[in-house]
């Protein structure tokens, strides 16, 4: 029986893009398949500024052609295109029409932080006069409704787009808003996936200077979704002090260098305490941690949040500390940061 074109993709499905769980034939980067008395040639395209990305795929491609039954010769061409100037952009990536800037803001891992740093970080940037959206991609753990403090529907336009709810100036998205509080959002890779494309394509999300994406931890199918589909202006890595966090943190930051998406910077959460009944300040996750990791990632440290009562509680009341305590050590270190992110991302 003669080789067939999907015998040879099906093997090509073996073959992940570095840094990544997602094979290259589902990143759309196999263009075409010539096939010619036992001889394979296969030509990739993809957008990078990174060496070893295309040297790597090519190995692992022409290894796994090789395997094939009745191949007697195996050849990978790449087509190798730099990503779109001002955006890192991922394969495939394309901009979100009207947004000027899209923010990504991540962890490598669950419980550092990551929502209240969004949710701040994109009240701070209203406050420069800057239009700005919050995304809250987290499907299965929302959180951004909470923190702002309404529970309101999104309503949709004649052309079936969804209208974000606006709240203290900010337009926001969260599968918080379509869920009541009790209900779990129970759903398998490609429906998250297909929420995911939505919250970013089909809101009517107007013009907007930044658009804050509040990613999930780690890096699984939102966040390859993300990267894959949607031109990042940069990434923003949330992390506490301790060691176990930073090398979650190296993990998302090295995600999203493979895919060509810049780190803007480290934000070191929960970076101290200070008490309130004698103004001791308490490293209670160690100190350095978060300027260490930032050296090493040669990104700026952004800011050092510390952990604070006030900020807790705002957020559990539905205003972010940023919007409530303009006079808050909190608000000044955001203010701070979207200071920085105005400047880098003008």
């Amino acid at each position: 029986m003669p080789l067939s074109e999907t015998e040879v993709r099906a093997a090509l499905r073996e073959v992940k893009y570095p840094g990544f769980s997602r094979d290259i034939v589902s990143f759309g980067l196999v263009k075409s398949v010539n096939i010619h008395n036992g001889e394979v040639k296969v030509q990739l395209a993809l957008a990078t500024n990174d060496p070893n990305v295309p040297a790597t795929i090519k190995s692992d491609a022409e290894r796994v052609l090789r395997g094939i039954a009745g191949v007697q010769s195996a050849k990978v061409l790449i087509d190798i295109h730099a990503p779109p100037a001002g955006a890192g952009a991922g394969v495939g990536a394309t901009q979100i029409p009207g947004i000027k800037h899209v923010i990504a803001v991540a962890s490598g891992k669950g419980g550092v932080g990551k929502s209240t740093v969004a949710a701040n970080l994109a009240v701070a940037l209203e406050q420069t006069q800057a239009y700005v959206g919050l995304c809250d991609c987290d499907i299965y753990g929302p959180s951004i409704s909470l923190m702002f403090g309404t529970r309101e529907r999104p309503m949709a336009t004649e052309e079936n787009k969804i209208v974000p709810v606006e709240q203290y100036n900010l337009k926001l998205m969260s599968m918080g808003f379509l869920l009541d509080d009790t209900s779990p959002a129970i759903l398998r890779g490609p429906m998250v996936t297909r929420y995911t494309q939505q919250f970013l394509r089909q809101v009517e999300w107007g013009e907007l200077d930044y658009l804050v994406l509040d990613l999930p931890p780690g890096t699984g199918d939102i966040q390859l979704t993300i990267v894959q589909t949607v031109a990042l202006s940069g990434a923003i890595i949330v992390t506490t002090p301790q060691e176990v966090a930073l090398i979650d943190a190296r993990k998302a930051a090295t995600m999203f260098e493979k895919v060509n998406v810049p780190v803007l910077g480290l934000i070191e959460n929960m970076s101290y305490f200070v008490s309130p009944s004698d103004g001791k300040r308490y490293e209670i996750f160690g100190s350095g941690g978060g300027e260490r990791e930032a050296k090493r990632l040669r990104v700026p440290l952004l800011g050092q949040i510390p952990i604070d009562i006030a900020t807790r509680e705002a957020g559990d009341r539905g205003l972010p500390i940023v919007g409530e305590d303009r006079q808050s050590p909190v608000t000044a270190e955001f203010q701070k940061v979207a200071k920085q992110l105005r400047a880098a991302l003008p």
